[in-house]
């Protein structure tokens, strides 16, 4: 008896101090309304210029890929363009879409959420803080075992918790839908199949939810929950119930030989697939983002894809307006020096998990970079066959957009100092105050010198030379 009542108090006491915790819980839906909700087909309504899809694509990589991107952001905030038709932006106010993964995910939510009051106070209320200190403190603290205890509440529930209170302001997916500027794309990766998952309604169809009741620090939280440091995030999955379909091109490519790049095409649908089956798998389990796609350009390729799709098919799509399509690809890798090779000493066996996992995800990025290329590539010879056979054989199906890849990384800096210092900066969520504003500057820097982000403010002014 006394051992139970030992039991009972103990059990009490960790319901007390963690305050029996469970994790928030996804609403479902009953059906889909596809012009509603935070996507792409809704933000697009408030476009002012549909010939020009601008996309800025953050890297994972914790308080290094938060400030480069930051820096990105405030180039643009600077820089202003008179467009062919007089009327003169801030290219900052042009952007329709920014993916964010991992530490990337923080500024583009951020941004999302705050707009020009980001501005005022994101270096010392984020990039400038040592959160990761902050979280340990918490995780370490007797107030949070019993939250920690529970099933339902682990490291990432309570990453959310302080990234909410440093940054998000307990705002939810409607309050950032109630904000004006580009769709934010905040993506991770069910750690059961390997699939992303972007923070959108339209991810969120698939697992027929309602995203607006989800916090931005949980979408933040996931995205860069990285395993074994941080525990996966998970959400209630309610899919097939509320009457999804899949995009009506994708049904004239199942069951075909198809290749490239309508293969990887009908590989998302099969992804996208996975989720609608709730009877087997009620509970998502999300992890990093750059696990599946640390640059976050699969989205953007995705949707390059679509329209190549289409236009073979001859269908419309919502994209049809589209006359230039600019990505700023903001990758933040570092390639930190090591001393293995010196040593007949192997490294130890932390350091081997830590690069194992760096590799892979190294290694997808730069595959990403290269079918961009490569669509980029394709795209412009396809268009200038069409206009030298014109009139003598039939057009070639490919979509009538420039692409204009804009390369913000590392390697591409003058300085070789400054690229050696970069390199050796940690994934960590705390950096120093001047690590920081080096990152901000190398960010902005490379903007600014860039000659494709030159093109295209040329043929902004001008309208492009075709």
């Amino acid at each position: 008896m006394r051992a139970l009542r030992t039991a009972l108090s103990l059990a009490w006491l960790a319901c007390v101090l963690g305050a029996c915790a469970t994790r928030p819980v996804n609403a479902p839906i009953a059906e889909i309304k596809r012009g509603t909700g935070y996507r792409l087909e809704a933000r697009q309504a408030q476009d002012r210029d549909r010939e020009t899809l601008m996309i800025l694509a953050f890297s994972g990589g914790g308080t290094r890929a938060a400030a480069f991107s930051y820096g990105v952001l405030e180039e643009l905030r600077r820089t202003e363009v008179t467009l062919a038709s007089g009327r003169r932006v801030r290219m900052l106010d042009e952007v329709d879409v920014i993916t964010g993964v991992s530490g990337g995910s923080f500024t583009a939510l951020a941004y999302g959420l705050h707009g020009e009051k980001l501005f005022d106070d994101y270096d010392t209320r984020f990039l400038k803080r040592d959160v990761e200190a902050e979280l340990i403190a918490r995780v370490v603290s007797p107030a949070s075992w019993g939250a920690l205890a529970s099933p339902e509440w682990g490291r990432s529930e309570m990453a959310a918790k302080l990234y909410d209170e440093v940054l998000f302001d307990g705002a939810t997916f409607r309050d950032l839908d109630a904000r004006r500027g580009p769709l934010i794309v905040a993506t991770a990766t069910d750690i059961s199949t390997g699939s992303r998952l972007g923070f959108t309604q339209s991810d969120f169809d698939l697992l027929c939810s309602d995203l607006y009741s989800v916090p931005l620090s949980r979408a933040a939280a996931a995205s860069s929950a990285v395993p074994l440091v941080l525990s996966p995030v998970t959400l209630n999955n309610y899919g097939g119930r509320c009457g999804f379909e899949f995009p009506a091109w994708t049904s004239a490519l199942q069951g075909r030989d198809v290749g490239r790049p309508a293969s990887r095409a009908v590989q998302r649908t099969k992804e996208m697939q996975s989720f609608q089956d709730s009877g087997d798998r009620p509970y998502i389990h999300l992890v990093d983002g750059g696990l599946a796609d640390n640059l976050g350009l699969r989205s953007v390729l995705e949707v390059m894809e679509t329209l190549e799709n289409a236009r073979a098919m001859g269908r419309r799509t919502r994209l049809d307006d589209v006359r230039r399509i600019a990505i700023f690809i903001v990758n933040s890798l570092s390639v930190p020096k090591t001393d293995w090779d010196k040593s007949p000493s192997p490294p130890s066996n932390l350091s081997i998990l830590l690069k194992a996992t760096g590799v892979p995800i190294d290694r997808y990025s730069y595959e990403a970079l290269e079918l961009l290329t490569e669509t980029t590539v394709r795209w412009r010879m396809m268009r200038q066959l069409n206009a030298a056979s014109a009139g003598t054989r039939s057009a070639l199906a490919v979509p009538d957009i420039d692409v204009y890849a804009i390369d913000v990384s590392f390697a591409a800096l003058h300085d070789r100092k400054e690229i050696e210092y970069l390199n050796d900066l940690p994934t960590s969520f705390a950096l120093s105050p001047d690590a920081v504003d080096r990152l901000r500057t190398a960010g902005a820097t490379l903007v600014r010198e860039s000659p494709e982000f030159a093109r295209l403010l040329r043929e902004l002014r001008t309208g492009p030379a075709r």
